[in-house]
């Protein structure tokens, strides 16, 4: 493979050096002296520099994935195919060696071991790599320190404009992934779990199944760790089904020397999403309507951890509003119910009404007696 040539987009407006690591420079040769033209310049501009990211893109986009075709292309980029196609002749015009393959199995693809280092950044971009990072996900991955220097090291390499931006973006979002009322766990094997996760090896682990169980011995294929707030979730492959696992309830773990056979398809994001919707739809769900006096009602989402209310109906002749709120199970309704005493009603169902009434009742008497 020769010298590699820059990508020239037009003849006096854009270049781009493919060998270079620095952010894309858009340069005019004339001057802006008529008032009226700047803005359609201005344009053109922002045009070009939209085109010139989305050609660097491409590039490293068939440099990760070897092969796409016209339609995932135009799908990842949100454009055309035919945009797509004219992108194709102007790499191929500037002397990248971008080939199309036909039939089922075709798409694009590099020519034979073609790689560039250009990353393309653009101020957005590098704002994103400088959000804060959950330090604390990081530490369990003994990632920290290596984090805050690889971000020191890219923040020296940046030029004086895109390092305002960085700093802007670090000083200014921070990440909690922790909850105001969640306990923090302890998961000691996670360097273990995540061992067999980076070395690609099998594992065995021994599993708390809860009360009156005995553990579970698992041998299995680790496939990724998974972070659900604070929380740690093993995902692995056992014999051909994939499960999940949270790792504060391993209670061994030895990582193994037979590698894992990691399936060619499977996506750790895509499984983690559609596992997590399976589960939300397999929860027991137990819904109530109420009605409920304006000066509380903006309390309701907050009075129970397990309470959403799902739909409000407009209020009646006193003020009062209609609401339905679901819940896990009756038990929990009820004590929803009776924690905000006259200033909600039980309307349906029926059976909470009359479970609501008793416990009431009950209490009233229960004081009735202590102060007897």
């Amino acid at each position: 493979m020769g010298a590699q040539r820059p990508i020239s987009i037009t003849q006096h407006t854009t270049r781009i050096d493919i060998g270079r690591c620095a952010p894309v420079l858009i340069r005019r040769h004339e001057q802006y002296s008529n008032k009226h033209d700047t803005h359609c310049h201005v344009c053109e501009i922002k045009f070009l520099r939209m085109r010139a990211d989305r050609l660097l893109t491409i590039v490293l986009l068939l440099q990760a994935h070897h092969q796409l075709t016209s339609r995932d292309l135009a799908a990842r980029l949100e454009v055309s195919e035919r945009t797509i196609h004219r992108d194709m002749e102007a790499l191929s015009g500037a002397g990248i060696p971008v080939i199309a393959l036909r039939g089922t199995h075709g798409g694009w693809s590099l020519l034979g071991e073609y790689r560039t280092n250009l990353t393309g950044l653009n101020e957005a971009e590098i704002e994103t790599l400088f959000v804060t990072k959950p330090s604390r996900l990081l530490a369990d991955l003994k990632l920290e320190k290596a984090a805050e220097g690889a971000l020191l090291k890219l923040l020296a390499a940046l030029p004086a404009s895109y390092q305002r931006a960085a700093e802007r973006a670090r000083r200014r979002i921070h990440v909690d992934v922790g909850g105001w009322a969640r306990q923090e766990e302890v998961a000691p094997l996670l360097p273990t779990l995540q061992e067999a996760v980076w070395l690609e090896r099998k594992l065995s682990f021994s599993y708390d199944r809860g009360r009156e169980c005995e553990p579970a011995e698992r041998l299995c294929d680790p496939l990724g760790l998974v972070a659900k707030g604070s929380v740690w979730y093993l995902v692995a492959g056992v014999g051909s089904d994939i499960r999940t696992y949270r790792v504060s309830r391993i209670l061994r773990a030895e990582v193994l020397q037979e590698r894992v056979v990691i399936p060619d398809d499977f996506d750790l994001a895509a499984y983690w999403e559609a596992s997590a919707l399976k589960f939300k739809s397999s929860l027991p769900s137990y819904t109530a309507r109420f009605r409920v006096a304006p000066e509380v009602f903006q309390f309701l989402q907050f009075a129970g951890r397990f309470s959403r209310v799902s739909q409000t109906y407009e209020t009646d002749a006193d003020g009062w509003l209609r609401v339905s709120v679901r819940f896990d199970v009756e038990e929990m309704a009820c004590q929803f119910a009776l924690s905000f005493g006259s200033k909600l009603e039980v309307l349906e169902p029926e059976t909470l009404r009359a479970k609501v009434i008793q416990a009431a009742k009950e209490t009233v008497e229960f004081y009735k007696q202590a102060n007897a």
